[in-house]
């Protein structure tokens, strides 16, 4: 389905908090679609580029009310997709749950936004072993920094005259253009942690897609919440292996651990988004792994 399969919405408002690496995209996105794209962003460098761009920016931190004033409430469509600013879970709970909390006292008091959209992440899942995980799936067990996402969706659920309906995208791991660890790795003949658990992956611009999907769906669809991930969830043995034999390179050493570079357990699950299909008709340009990684090794 196209981005404008639910209608033309340029002309219209679209505020983006956290312009990193989909928010920038984002932002560039709606500005050639014809929006009037506001960003927010902590970065002056990604400031600049989105003013060249056309954008309107303000440069703040999301977490604080100095930006309340700059921003004009009342947006057709607000986009909180912003990234942790460091310093452990006390800068993961600053970015997402006092972001959204500042947010959401903006909207509710300078004008309501039409339709508000939080990018979360598949993290918030617990589950393991193969388990294939949809949006009903237990998450009372999430680990940490899952917890505080699930707390920052809470807000948003409970966000009585901030929005006339919210979404959230619980997003697979991200991978594109200069965000491809994996595939540095490869290069480098040496990959952190196990290679039997699966990746559940998403490209950049597929989850851009996914948020075109929302903000363009019918009136008549209600708040809710959807995974975003790809097709093909494989192995990482399986992924690094093709990626080395794409390079002309023998298969890479894992090193054996079984956690990630945040120190946190890697969960094998298979992260199911039926759901966003059924209901918006999206589908991943890039459906695994190989097409993605494919856009990236061409570039």
């Amino acid at each position: 389905m196209s981005d404008a399969a639910h209608g033309n919405i340029s002309g219209k408002r679209l505020v983006i908090f956290g312009c990193g690496y989909v928010g920038g995209e984002l932002a560039l996105a709606g500005v050639s679609r014809g929006l009037q794209v506001t960003a927010l962003t902590r970065n002056e460098s990604t400031a600049d580029a989105l003013r060249a761009a056309g954008a309107t920016v303000v440069v703040a931190d999301l977490a604080t009310e100095n930006w309340h004033r700059k921003i004009d409430a009342g947006a057709d469509f607000v986009v909180n997709c912003v990234s942790s600013g460091g310093d452990g879970l006390a800068g993961y709970r600053r970015s997402y749950v006092e972001g959204m909390e500042s947010v959401l006292r903006w909207a509710r008091t300078a004008g309501a936004a039409g339709t508000l959209v939080y990018s979360s992440s598949t993290s918030v899942y617990p589950q393991d072993d193969g388990a294939r995980v949809d949006e009903d799936a237990p998450t009372a067990a999430a680990p940490e920094r899952g917890q505080i996402l699930l707390e920052a969706e809470a807000r948003l659920h409970a966000s009585d005259g901030a929005c006339g309906r919210w979404f959230v995208l619980r997003l697979a791991g991200i991978y594109g253009p200069g965000r491809h660890r994996l595939l540095d790795q490869v290069r480098a003949g040496v990959i952190d942690g196990r290679g039997e658990h699966r990746l559940n992956l998403i490209y950049r611009n597929d989850i851009c897609s996914a948020i075109w999907s929302v903000l363009n769906a019918p009136t008549t669809i209600a708040s809710g919440i959807f995974n975003v991930a790809d097709d093909g969830a494989a192995r990482k043995s399986e992924i690094a292996d093709w990626l080395a034999a794409r390079l002309g390179l023998p298969p890479p050493r894992f090193t054996g651990d079984r956690t990630s570079v945040s120190r946190t357990t890697v969960p094998d699950r298979v992260v199911a988004s039926d759901k966003i299909k059924a209901v918006l008709g999206w589908r991943p340009a890039c459906p695994t792994f190989r097409e993605g990684y494919e856009k990236i090794l061409s570039r």
